[in-house]
């Protein structure tokens, strides 16, 4: 029983040694390691010996990059006004053994260390300046807490500033000038956007009067280019017109004449008509009084003489004349006025009357296609008693 006893003890002291013996390190960890009260060693990641009863760890150090947010801190700018700044440091230990024996504890070393060099690099600038040069703070501050734990064993990596809250007075100002601000902007934006829209107004009805007035420019060319053919058209007519009412006349006067001449009028012939148109001629308001010649007789006798020959009876009558008169018209006797009995149309007027008749036809129903449904309603008796192919008047 004794033996057993003694057996027990023995094993239990054996596994109380090799226990204090084997020390086993994680992965991005490190142990600092003391003997006999004195640093020995850093232990590193995996199985390590230790001599039981002398070497014991002195702290297990986490080398992996940690991250600290810091309480806001109160920092006066230098305008006298205090804000309120919320930090974020990133730093890795890079000696275990420094963190352990250079400072008691580096996480409040890097806290402190923070809020003052935050408070003397605020301090320097204004509250405007501190909201808008974030990066320039960051900056500062990463190299002057790089440098200063360096013998510590840390190595800051960045430093952040979450959040800057200044006094709510100096929020509410802010808050009215940020929303003059964008007042001011939208106002100018409005300003703008109706200048645009003004010189493109201005554009667009620039644009539309000279349109307008290259249409009223091409209306009235073409007004004055149609006045134009007309006048010359309707002269172009006046002038065959005359030219053929001259020539009516003179085959009116050929026609009387030859008429004349073949009746053989006499002397006493030609009196009695004179003196038939003697009253005629008294009708007019001018002629008040007329008076038949005394030597009337003779001068028809005379008259006779020099156009008539005499006859049997010793009378002098009208001979009718030999040669025949000739039957033309007056544009083959003279080509240059041909062109005045030219009748056909012009094919520009000729279509632009077609195509106004066609608009007219469209707009305006003829009375002429209500005649022929109220005929064609009516019957063919409507019809009856014309012939195929006569006009409507006849």
């Amino acid at each position: 029983m004794t033996t057993a006893i003694v057996f027990a003890v023995i094993l239990l002291l054996i596994v109380a040694i090799v226990s204090q013996a084997v020390l086993v390190i994680g992965q991005a960890s490190a142990a600092v390691i003391e003997r006999l009260g004195r640093f020995h060693a850093v232990a590193a990641p995996g199985l390590n010996l230790l001599v039981p009863f002398f070497d014991r760890v002195r702290q297990r150090i986490d080398l992996r990059e940690q991250v600290v947010s810091f309480p806001p801190q109160p920092v006066i700018t230098e305008d006298n006004l205090t804000v309120s700044i919320d930090t974020v440091v990133y730093f890795q230990v890079t000696d275990p053994r420094a963190a352990v024996y250079e400072i008691s504890d580096y996480i409040i070393g890097v806290e402190q260390l923070t809020t003052t060099t935050l408070r003397n690099v605020v301090g320097g600038m204004t509250l405007e300046q501190t909201l808008t040069s974030r990066d320039q703070i960051n900056g500062q501050l990463r190299g002057v807490l790089d440098e200063a734990t360096g013998r510590w064993g840390i190595r800051v990596a960045r430093v952040e500033l979450k959040a800057i809250d200044p006094p709510p007075s100096i929020q509410d100002s802010m808050e009215k000038q940020m929303r003059a601000d964008r007042e001011k902007r939208a106002m100018i934006l409005t300003a703008e956007g109706e200048r645009e829209a003004a010189i493109k107004t201005a554009e667009g009805q620039k644009q539309s009067q000279i349109l307008g007035a290259e249409g009223a420019k091409q209306a009235a060319i073409l007004e004055a280019e149609g006045d134009r053919q007309a006048t010359i058209m309707r002269a172009q007519g006046d002038r065959a017109a005359r030219f053929l009412q001259a020539q009516g006349q003179a085959k009116a006067i050929e026609k009387v004449f030859a008429a004349v001449k073949a009746g053989k009028p006499t002397p006493e012939l030609l009196a009695y008509q004179y003196l038939q148109t003697l009253p005629q001629m008294a009708q007019g308001d001018a002629n008040k009084v007329w008076v038949i010649p005394s030597d009337f007789n003779k001068s028809l006798e005379g008259f006779a003489r020099m156009l008539g020959a005499p006859g049997e009876d010793g009378v002098f009558r009208y001979e009718p004349p030999t040669e025949d008169i000739p039957e033309s018209r007056p544009e083959q006797q003279d080509e240059s006025i041909a062109s005045w009995f030219d009748t056909s149309s012009d094919p520009k007027v000729a279509e632009a009357v077609r195509a106004a008749e066609e608009v007219a036809r469209k707009e305006v129903p003829s009375p002429v296609s209500g005649l022929g449904a109220l005929k064609s309603s009516a019957g063919p008796e409507l019809g009856a008693g014309r012939e195929p192919g006569a006009e409507p008047g006849e």
